[in-house]
């Protein structure tokens, strides 16, 4: 039923809200009833909202370019081929993703990145190889970090891939490095392993570069597609859905509404005019602009007493004579 043919018609449901009962538990029983609806909304609402943005993210990484996209979408078998791809205990290659107007300082000062967070320092056997062994020339007597440098190998940037605004870069870097174990006493404290990968990344980010977290799977493209597609159809189905429920459940929420509006009305009456009850309600449908006019009118009609005094008397508050309920359906 149309909502303005509903208000016309109305008639109290007493097989929902039986007439009966105090107005205190009809009031409860009604805004229970409206509460449910609306927190039940607020749930389908919030998993919509989020298919939606899982939606939105996964095509903005189709469509994004080299800093977020996903790189299994942009490169293919033939750009992978060209490329030395190195992941062993120590040594690891990474992509990093940088502005096409930084290229010519990236390639020429890509080996000083972070260039203190490596320690270089220790004896040279390759140079002097006559003190290869000695005690007191390696392990935790020897300041590993006296001489410090960049973890990027020389010379193993590779230009991977580029877009209109950036461009992507393999390089390869020293993973982690070893910190010598000690002697406490007669007590052998084992060594560490110092991990690279995130302090390069936190020197990437303060030059503006990202560091990618990539691994090639040549079929990862068509996997992302059908993830993308899925989520369409999960997305478009939620839709339908959530439509099909508010629906169903806004003239619910409607006639809960309309209800409350008819108890306000009659507690309002009875707190005009006492008791017994004698009144009668009445609609009336106002055109946009002379809802002035139609209360000048009625006060005009109705009113027993001067309607400015009234004003006054009410500090500022409009007051009538009637009951009067404004209210938009």
């Amino acid at each position: 039923v149309p909502s303005q043919r509903y208000i016309q018609q109305f008639a109290w449901d007493s097989a929902k809200y039986p007439n009966r009962r105090p107005l205190k538990e009809l009031v409860s029983l009604i805004a229970g009833g409206a509460a449910g609806i609306d927190e039940e909304l607020k749930q389908l609402s919030a998993s919509f909202a989020d298919k939606q943005q899982a939606l939105t993210d996964a095509k903005r990484k189709q469509g994004g370019n080299l800093m977020q996209a996903d790189l299994n979408d942009l490169l293919n078998e033939e750009i992978m081929r060209k490329i030395n791809v190195v992941d062993t205990e120590y040594l690891k290659t990474v992509f990093v993703a940088i502005p096409k107007s930084q290229k010519e300082n990236f390639v020429s000062n890509v080996e000083q990145l972070a260039s203190d967070l490596v320690g270089y320092g220790g004896p040279d056997w390759a140079r002097d190889p006559s003190k290869l062994g000695e005690p007191v020339s390696f392990g935790s007597k020897v300041d590993r970090h006296k001489v410090r440098g960049s973890p990027v190998v020389p010379g193993s940037a590779q230009l991977v891939h580029s877009d209109e605004d950036t461009m992507l870069y393999a390089v390869v870097i020293l993973k982690s490095q070893y910190e010598a174990g000690y002697y406490e006493g007669e007590e052998f404290v084992p060594g560490t392993k110092i991990d690279f990968e995130e302090e390069f990344a936190q020197a990437c980010r303060e030059k503006r570069y990202v560091l990618r977290e990539f691994q090639w799977d040549s079929t990862a493209a068509s996997k992302s597609a059908m993830a993308r597609e899925q989520l369409q159809v999960e997305v478009d189905g939620m839709k339908s859905a959530l439509m099909r429920w508010c629906k169903t459940h806004y003239g619910d929420a409607f006639v809960a509404w309309m209800h409350i509006k008819v108890i306000r009305v009659f507690v309002e009456s009875v707190l005009r005019y006492g008791l017994p009850v004698d009144f009668t309600a009445v609609l009336y449908k106002v055109h946009p602009g002379k809802d002035v006019q139609l209360t000048q009118a009625l006060d005009s009609a109705l009113g027993g007493g001067s309607a400015d005094d009234d004003l006054e008397e009410d500090a500022g508050d409009e007051y009538h004579d009637f009951v009067l309920l404004k209210f938009e359906p």
